[in-house]
């Protein structure tokens, strides 16, 4: 199961590359201070949280958070008022749906790895 080995499964890649995208993406699209502040702190948190999957493949509870990430990130554009700055709002959307989707994407195995672990434990 190469899933099993650290900094293999390719959904936390794809979160850790997205989140990353979402912490940078204020740099060339125009959003205004509260919509600056969310994606980065959102953007480095699904990050974070993409690295301790990756370097963790049994902690399952965080590919959960991970998700939960990912419809924050959907649903920022609306929660701190930039759905009008419309380059901002479409990064959050597609980045929001990508990590939650890859995210939920890596529970099974992630979960089969952690329950792996705890029976032979």
């Amino acid at each position: 199961m190469t899933q099993s080995k650290p900094w293999t499964r390719p959904q936390d890649w794809v979160s850790l590359v997205a989140g990353a995208y979402l912490a940078l993406a204020p740099l060339w699209v125009e959003v205004g201070t509260a919509g600056t502040w969310a994606m980065v702190i959102i953007g480095v948190a699904v990050a974070a949280m993409a690295l301790i999957a990756l370097a963790v493949p049994g902690a399952y509870i965080d590919e959960w958070m991970t998700a939960a990430g990912g419809v924050l990130a959907f649903i920022a554009p609306w929660l701190f008022s930039y759905a009008g700055a419309t380059g901002a709002a479409w990064t959050s959307w597609i980045v929001g749906v990508i990590v939650a989707a890859a995210a939920l994407a890596a529970v099974p195995a992630s979960r089969a790895v952690y329950q792996h672990q705890h029976q032979t434990a």
